[in-house]
């Protein structure tokens, strides 16, 4: 069953709150909270204003995935918000791979030269996933100075969009 995956805003901002702390806290017991993560209850500024996106994987019209991307200088971002409800992932659904297609074809639209992403070292699934779509970790002090990091992060990739 094909996801339909498609940019979304503000008045998904209740469903979107509500499977993102659903997997943070109660899946991985990660001590975050909505008011940690603002950027949620006003995904059009937050996201939209410069020039990034942020998007909604729907399977019968549910919510089962988001991810987003925010333009941090004129050809770099950051990936954020990559999050697939559990029954919804692996290879069988494939919508983390579908999202993250998404968005990479996003930024080879609009001239993004260099994705980043911030995440945790507990979500080893998530750093298997980037891997295997060649991020490489690195360390954060080889982060661009405007990247947006998040403070529960302590693990860092890039990605080359641009040979």
């Amino acid at each position: 069953m094909k996801p339909l995956i498609i940019p979304i805003e503000n008045k998904y901002a209740d469903t979107i709150v509500d499977l993102i702390l659903n997997i943070q806290q109660k899946e991985f017991n990660v001590a975050i909270t909505i008011d940690d993560q603002p950027d949620l209850l006003n995904i059009q500024n937050f996201y939209y204003t410069n020039g990034g996106c942020f998007w909604g994987a729907f399977i019968n019209d549910e919510l089962v995935g988001t991810i987003a991307l925010v333009k941090f200088s004129d050809n770099e971002a950051a990936i954020r918000k990559m999050f697939v409800k559990k029954e919804f992932r692996g290879k069988e659904f494939s919508i983390a791979q579908q999202l993250l297609d998404t968005l990479i074809n996003y930024c080879n639209e609009n001239q993004i030269d260099d994705l980043y992403l911030g995440t945790i070292s507990i979500l080893e699934a998530a750093l298997r996933f980037y891997e295997r779509n060649n991020f490489n970790r690195i360390e954060k002090e080889s982060l661009p100075q405007t990247f947006p990091v998040m403070s529960a992060d302590n693990v860092f990739c890039h990605l080359k969009l641009k040979k």
